[in-house]
């Protein structure tokens, strides 16, 4: 075999070179730009978003956007007398904290209080009659009845409150971060106006819940002449300590005149702290909680595995 001289070798290497100096000229000419035009379709989606959430903020309540049969409820619960139950306003208040703002919210959780019990009770008394507990005492299906009324009457309140509670654990996660957003924005030289709707804009995908309370407060700073309703507004809606100390702060900070960016850069680092105390708090108990499981499931098979050739072992001399 041949091999190809020098020159050969050179040659080649320079045209290699000139191949790959002219692709790589060439090929920012030959690539779109497609980085412009995907973050202006960001930009245009994020807006998007933001503007049908502040036009939703009076109707995110999904499970009471049918209204079919909410006139015939409040038929009934002007019928029996019940309309003062409707303006309660610890009941709104607890709807505001679930993020049920409709009003026909109420009207159906008052309603619902009355109706799920009768209908627990027929239901349960249907169940009684069947040929399975033809021989039930009277007495036994009185006290199934009674218990089946009890959990409808209780059941909305049940629900209620876990949807609270929900509502809540996600405004908790997300709170830090738009804790900091307003942070960053205020120490940029923005008003909390500003730095509530960039909160809005930017959290509006990641957290929707956070987005829609800080929204409707932005909106109630715009129309409302007393600046510390709307803060005592937003407070009263959450229901969390935290957002309740930085509407505080907020307003001290418009009563006497503090920089708002010193307030919220101390409650931001209070939260930072908070949620690591939390977090030392959950790793403390890990070893308790991993107690039980490791006793139940890792030992015996722990033991099978030290314990099985010693056991087979003898086995086999005690068979010779």
């Amino acid at each position: 075999m041949t091999l190809p001289n020098l020159s050969t070798i050179v040659i080649g290497l320079a045209a290699l070179g000139a191949f790959v100096s002219v692709l790589a000229a060439g090929l920012p000419f030959l690539q779109r730009d497609g980085l412009a035009s995907r973050l202006k379709a960001v930009a245009e989606r994020r807006h998007e978003l933001s503007a049908k959430q502040r036009a939703a903020l009076q109707g995110r309540g999904a499970r009471f956007q049918a209204k079919r049969h909410v006139g015939l409820m409040k038929a009934v619960l002007d019928r029996l007398k019940l309309q003062n139950l409707l303006d309660n306003k610890a009941l709104r208040a607890r709807l505001a904290q679930a993020g049920w703002r409709q009003q026909e919210a109420a009207v159906i959780l008052v309603f619902a209080r009355i109706a799920v019990p009768v209908v627990m009770i027929v239901l349960a008394l249907l169940y009684l009659s069947t040929p399975g507990f033809a021989d039930w005492r009277a007495t036994g299906k009185l006290v199934v009845c009674v218990l089946s009324g009890a959990f409808g009457a209780y059941l909305p309140n049940l629900l209620l409150t876990n949807a609270i509670t929900k509502r809540q654990q996600a405004l908790t996660r997300a709170f830090p971060n738009a804790l900091d957003l307003m942070v960053i924005c205020v120490e940029a030289g923005s008003s909390i106006e500003a730095a509530f709707q960039r909160v809005t804009e930017e959290m509006a995908d990641s957290a929707p819940a956070i987005a829609e309370e800080i929204a409707l407060t932005s909106a109630e700073l715009a129309f409302l002449g007393d600046r510390r309703q709307a803060y005592d507004n937003l407070a009263d809606r959450t229901g969390l300590p935290a957002v309740k100390s930085l509407c505080t702060a907020l307003v001290q900070t418009e009563r006497y005149g503090t920089p708002v960016s010193v307030a919220l850069r101390v409650l931001s680092q209070e939260n930072r702290e908070a949620r690591m105390a939390v977090a030392e708090k959950k790793a403390a108990a890990l070893p308790a909680k991993l107690t039980v499981p490791m006793i139940i499931f890792f030992l015996p098979v722990l033991f099978m595995v030290i314990i099985g050739p010693a056991a087979i072992q003898v086995s086999r001399v005690v068979g010779n």
